[in-house]
C-alpha cells in the first residue's frame, strides 16, 4: 500500500499544476472578452452619437441591432458610414 502511494504521489501535484493552467487561460479569455466587449459598447454609443448629431431617427430595432453587436470591425464601419450617410439605414447597410 506505501509502494502504491509512492507511485502516484506525483499525480495530485501534476493534477493541480494543470488545473491552475487552465484557471490562468480561462481567466485570460475572459478579460480579453470583456475588454472587446466593452470596446464594442464605446463604439455603439460613438455611432448612436454620430447618428443624433446628424439629426437621424433611430428605431428601437436599429438601436438594439447597434447596441447587440459585438464586432467592433461592424460598428467601425457603420460610423464612417453614419458621417456621409443620407439615414440611419444607409450607415447601417
Amino acid at each position: 500500500m506505501a509502494q502504491a502511494n509512492e507511485q502516484t504521489g506525483w499525480v495530485q501535484p501534476l493534477i493541480r499544476e494543470i488545473q491552475e493552467e487552465f484557471l490562468a487561460q480561462g481567466m485570460a479569455r475572459g478579460e480579453a472578452l470583456g475588454e472587446a466587449r466593452g470596446e464594442a459598447r464605446g463604439e455603439a454609443r460613438a455611432l448612436l452619437r454620430v447618428l443624433a448629431a446628424r439629426g437621424f431617427a433611430v428605431s428601437d430595432e436599429q438601436r438594439q441591432r447597434i447596441e447587440m453587436c459585438a464586432d467592433v470591425a461592424i460598428i467601425e464601419r457603420w460610423v464612417a458610414r453614419a458621417v456621409t450617410a443620407e439615414s440611419t439605414d444607409d450607415a447601417l447597410e
